[in-house]
């Protein structure tokens, strides 16, 4: 038991260091970490043409937001 208890506490170990960093990202790094692709929208427009289809078809307006209850009486 004792053994089990030891090797879980390295593993534990090992794993929390693992994450660190010892060189701060310097501000000219960062631009490889902003990909475009990561974005909530990588493509404005499309999603702009995504929801203007959707809400054609819905015959309404809003609800992609996070205001109102859904009772339409905001």
């Amino acid at each position: 038991m004792k053994q089990i208890t030891r090797l879980v506490l390295s593993a534990l170990t090992i794993c929390l260091c693992s994450a660190c960093s010892t060189t701060p990202l310097k501000p000219w790094e960062r631009g490889h970490l902003a990909e475009p692709t990561m974005s909530w929208e990588p493509d404005p427009l499309a999603s702009q043409l995504d929801s203007h289809v959707y809400f054609s078809k819905e015959a309404s307006t809003g609800g992609a937001s996070v205001g109102g209850g859904g009772c339409g009486c905001n």
